[in-house]
């Protein structure tokens, strides 16, 4: 069974700041507690579909600072093939900013430093880390053009690839059209559709037009509401689970990463989506982004109640 998975992303580290409220403009918030956290949507995707049980090559880029070297290594002991990841020099690795409330919502500030340098021409030199891969997953923390290489050589190569489309930005019907699988949240289907109101009324409307496009499966996720999946098999929502959150910073990769794993392993969509969605509320029960995806032994043993 194929069952390899590519990541191609962003390699962060998340400096964190436990506060009681996100801070508004101008507010200075005292904070209880200070974590550095390795983050990245595309590494965070990476190690949760290695967790989850996938076999799994990161194509990523990071400076030649402790930040990079320290993520290789993090990476290497997570089980990722960290082979196809690029070095650079003169300029600093991805930096996140987090702030985390009491409540679990969170607010990011992003300097990307080396993802920047993750090129089209990485993505062409890593065509062999593809061969006999089960599905590629791409987000959008590194250059649209490189975005694009990744879903030509996924389309050269005859492998579903899943975007995640975050953070949220237009994209052109062109990159649209060679996506298998898409999962944006609510924010990010309305940037790239043509509604301007979300809703519960507009959320089946924006799937079926990104549908439409040639999108052969739409996951639009809703955070503890669910998601809403559109494929040719199944139109509706499929509920998620409750759980009391203590950090929602990487529940969106976590379920990324659990989707991507449960898809190589051919499961049907449906149930792909459950064991995400079981993942990523499993993952809002711990801090940080990383540290909170949980093995396959959990997500199939997480008693909700």
């Amino acid at each position: 069974m194929k069952n390899k998975i590519i990541v191609a992303g962003s390699s962060n580290t998340d400096m964190v700041v436990k506060v009681p409220h996100i801070p508004s403009p101008g507010e200075t918030v005292m904070g209880s507690e200070f974590l550095t956290i390795p983050g990245g949507k595309g590494a965070n995707q990476a190690v949760s579909a290695a967790r989850a049980g996938g076999d799994v090559a990161f194509i990523a880029c990071v400076a030649d600072d402790s930040f990079g070297k320290e993520s290789i290594e993090n990476y290497r002991k997570d089980g990722l093939d960290t082979s196809f990841m690029k070095v650079v020099q003169d300029i600093h690795s991805g930096i996140a900013l987090i702030n985390v409330a009491a409540d679990g919502e969170n607010s990011i500030a992003v300097a990307p430093g080396a993802n920047s340098r993750l090129l089209p021409e990485d993505i062409y030199n890593s065509r062999k880390a593809f061969a006999g891969a089960g599905i590629v997953l791409v987000q959008l923390e590194i250059p649209h053009e490189t975005v694009h290489a990744v879903a030509e050589v996924a389309g050269e190569e005859n492998i579903p690839l899943i975007l995640n489309p975050a953070p949220a930005a237009k994209l052109s019907p062109g990159l649209l059209k060679k996506i298998s699988i898409i999962t944006p949240n609510e924010t990010e289907a309305a940037l790239l559709t043509s509604f301007n109101e979300i809703n519960s009324d507009t959320i089946p409307l924006m799937a079926r037009e990104l549908y439409d496009l040639g999108i052969e499966t739409v996951i639009i996720t809703l955070g503890s509401k669910g998601v809403y999946l559109l494929d040719s098999n199944f139109q509706g929502m499929i509920p998620g689970y409750r759980v009391k959150a203590v950090d929602t910073t990487a529940a969106g990769d976590v379920f990324n990463g659990a989707l991507a794993y449960a898809l190589s392993q051919e499961e049907t969509t449906r149930r792909a989506v459950d064991f995400a969605q079981r993942a990523a509320a499993i993952s809002v029960t711990k801090m940080g982004a990383q540290p909170s995806a949980p093995t396959f032994a959990e997500i199939s043993g997480y008693n909700f109640t």
